[in-house]
């Protein structure tokens, strides 16, 4: 049996000093040495074999935390692992507490094709795996051709396309052999919630910016806009998705989906839930009222939705621990769930075919709050996200 830890990390803005990242916005040499240091205490706390980070500005940064890291984790287990010499040094709880190093794990960055000029910066991903990657890292973000998503009016007629060239934020898709198995990997950051808002040809900036102005409608039509791209990426994913299944590859999600698991795009990202029986509802070819689904194609059914649906860590964890709420970030002082880890069917406990399954999963969320909170001076600093893991184990084969 293989054990290994898998998490999802939003860091919030990880860049060097005195770069400006968005407008107005940069860390000072002791902003970035405070944000280093408490990231690097992040990244030992969780200890992951494999973290999918989200909001990197630059690699050279996270290798430097990354680096960090191991020196306080290489010091914490000077001081509490025993040496052999002692004669309790074989207990399993000093193996739970050491710190493993990223001395040989390998690092994928997926730098963001919209990054600007200073002010008009982009983040991008990064993958670390302590497994290294079977084969190259694929980055998606460019779409050629542009995906074109045909609309129709209620009343069938044509609605035009919404059209979508590149996605906000990269996708990163590895590869990563554990064990005797191979998983593919997918790391994401959805469109955010802000709003998104057009300028008019000559003006400075779009007239919904002006707050002193409230324009509700407009700033609503800018959510619209938002919730489409956001939509879209989910289902460009979700393709990407579909073919690792369809040739035969468990799948992990990782990321921060910019909305709950209930909502709209992690459904698109995850696929839909079956229903209970289809035998009662009408055929798509129905001529009579009795022209239903037989028995028969009931399980037809249900087994080729099952085949290619996720599942979230978080759901299956609740269900586990009876728990009745996990939350992973703040946005204007509102607790939500908005990151996640969802898995293929291969790893489902109601599968008897299951190749592993979750032990547990992990929140570290003690930290968050965000810029609404009188009591957040280091928000800019730490995140207004918490960091998930997903305790998984692989059956041996055979």
């Amino acid at each position: 049996m293989t054990r290994f830890t898998i998490a999802s990390f939003n860091v919030k803005n990880l860049i060097g000093a005195d770069q400006e990242y968005y407008k107005f916005m940069h860390y000072t040499p002791e902003e970035y040495a405070w944000k280093e240091d408490w990231m690097a205490d992040q990244v030992v706390k969780l200890n992951a074999d494999i973290v999918g980070f989200q909001e990197i500005f630059e690699e050279d940064a996270l290798k430097a935390v990354i680096a960090e890291s191991d020196r306080r984790g290489i010091a914490t287990n000077e001081v509490t692992i025993p040496d052999r010499n002692k004669r309790y040094a074989k207990k399993a709880i000093f193996r739970k507490l050491a710190y493993s190093p990223y001395t040989d794990a390998a690092v994928a960055f997926a730098p963001n094709v919209n990054d600007g000029e200073p002010g008009q910066r982009r983040p991008g991903l990064a993958i670390l795996s302590r497994f290294g990657f079977r084969g190259k890292p694929v980055v998606i973000q460019q779409l050629k051709p542009a995906m074109k998503i045909p609309m129709q009016d209620l009343g069938g007629g044509d609605g035009g396309y919404y059209t979508v060239s590149r996605l906000s934020r990269p996708i990163q898709k590895v590869r990563i052999p554990i064990g005797n198995r191979v998983i593919t990997v997918f790391n994401c950051h959805l469109k955010s919630k802000l709003g998104e808002f057009v300028t008019p040809k000559g003006a400075e900036f779009p007239p919904e910016a002006d707050l002193t102005r409230y324009d509700a409608a407009g700033r609503a039509l800018g959510s619209l806009r938002a919730g489409l791209r956001r939509m879209a990426e989910a289902w460009v994913l979700r393709r990407l998705i579909i073919d690792e299944l369809e040739d035969g590859h468990p799948v992990m999600v990782l990321g921060d989906f910019n909305d709950n698991e209930n909502a709209v795009s992690s459904e698109i990202i995850s696929g839909e839930i079956p229903f209970k029986n289809y035998t009662w509802m009408l055929r798509h070819d129905a001529k009579s009222p009795n022209d239903r689904y037989t028995e028969e194609e009931d399980k037809q059914i249900r087994g080729e939705i099952e085949r290619v649906r996720l599942h979230s860590a978080e759901k299956l964890f609740v269900r586990k621990s009876m728990r009745d709420v996990v939350y992973t970030s703040a946005f204007g002082g509102v607790y939500e769930s908005i990151d996640q880890i969802l898995m293929s069917r291969h790893f489902h406990p109601d599968n008897n075919n299951r190749m592993g399954e979750m032990e547990y999963f992990s929140v570290y969320n003690d930290h968050i709050t965000d810029g609404s909170h009188d009591e957040a001076p280091y928000n800019k600093l730490a995140s207004d996200h918490g960091q998930i893991m997903a305790h998984m184990q692989l059956f041996d084969v055979g």
